[in-house]
């Protein structure tokens, strides 16, 4: 099960429509800051743990962006590669049906894993409600995560955790685990930068080029193949080889508990950058921090796509969006390095130094 403590979680909710397959949950973990912002993904095997981890997450994340959010999340057990998409759509409004008098008055959705803008605006309109969710299609007047927020605001994280360790960007070598929404524009911003790419993962593998990655024939791989391991120009490994590439830069984009304990001395990386949630325990990650390995945690890098979809819920423009992104990234990564730095104790200790302060500060029912 999962732990109750001084932050929460408020509330946990279960629902069920037996006549079409529907089963979720719900956590709003901490509403201190605002209502309840977190995305909705949908697995066979989500749980109710993994949604109260991800909700804490988005606890920390919203405090650590500085918006006026509190932290939740959403799952929805089913297998979105088996099942067609009406009857998709008919899960995901189900579901929303299900939660109508919880949005958006303590929890406002958004897209996670295998659920996109398309199911947004379905659980919009379940709803006939525009504020119950973000990351909508644009001509519902939403800000899509397809337009790439997170992966630009991990990007831009990057780009400071390499000044932060003098790091030239035209002398490293990097490599992205996944090449879906997050991964795939990460590589993009990577090639528009010069920066040398070597490898990237998916379901099916890694492909990897000491020499570099083509971004443009690795996404023709991907559309034509389903795959970037049909790249034909590298070695193609297992997928979890993707943590022990010979690379500068590590960036985790896609699974969670990626990496375990026991890869820590396998991983030559000196920077990795969380691009996904929770792609390796605190444990895990001082672990690092003592092997001199530095690591920007989860809710710092990838803050991205909810600082999106906070732009989306005040009416802001995609442009905007972008500006308030990269503002936000680049001075919440650089405060907490540089206090990382200054203290001797690891990004994440800090990071969640800083988000628990916010919170609690705010928070009548919280005990210090």
């Amino acid at each position: 099960m999962f732990e109750f403590d001084d932050l929460g979680p408020e509330k946990v909710l279960q629902v069920y429509n037996p006549k079409v397959g529907m089963h979720g949950y719900v956590v709003l973990d901490n509403l201190a800051l605002g209502v309840g912002k977190g995305g909705i993904r949908m697995t066979p095997t989500v749980d109710l743990p993994e949604v109260a981890k991800l909700a804490r997450t988005m606890s920390y994340k919203n405090a650590m962006a500085g918006l006026p959010f509190g932290g939740a999340k959403a799952g929805i057990v089913a297998d979105d590669k088996t099942i067609t998409k009406e009857k998709k759509k008919e899960i995901i409004e189900s579901f929303a049906l299900a939660l109508k008098e919880y949005c958006p008055k303590l929890y406002v959705a958004g897209p996670d894993m295998n659920i996109g803008e398309e199911e947004m605006g379905w659980f919009s309109k379940a709803l006939k409600n525009k504020k119950v969710c973000t990351g909508k299609p644009l001509k519902m007047g939403g800000l899509p995560h397809e337009l790439g927020s997170a992966g630009f605001g991990v990007f831009n994280s990057m780009l400071i955790a390499l000044d932060h360790l003098k790091l030239k960007k035209d002398k490293i070598s990097v490599a992205v685990e996944g090449f879906g929404n997050v991964g795939w524009f990460v590589c993009k911003f990577l090639s528009e930068e010069g920066i040398k790419l070597v490898g990237v993962s998916d379901s099916k593998g890694v492909i990897y080029n000491k020499n570099g990655l083509n971004f443009e024939k690795l996404d023709k791989a991907k559309k034509e193949k389903g795959t970037v391991t049909n790249y034909n120009d590298g070695k193609v490994l297992p997928s979890n080889n993707i943590i022990n590439l010979d690379v500068d830069v590590l960036i985790t984009a896609a699974i969670p508990d990626l990496i375990k304990v026991g890869d820590v001395d396998k991983v030559k990386a000196k920077l990795i950058i969380e691009g996904s949630n929770i792609p390796m325990t605190a444990e895990t990650e001082e672990f690092f921090h003592k092997k001199k390995t530095l690591v920007v945690p989860d809710f710092v890098a990838n803050a991205g796509g909810v600082i999106s979809s906070y732009v989306e819920y005040i009416g802001g423009s995609k442009e905007k969006m972008f500006k308030i992104v990269k503002e936000k990234i680049i001075n919440n990564s650089k405060l907490v390095l540089e206090q990382a730095k200054k203290k001797n104790i690891s990004p994440r200790t800090v990071a969640m130094n800083i988000a628990k302060d916010r919170i609690l500060k705010k928070c009548s029912v919280c005990k210090i």
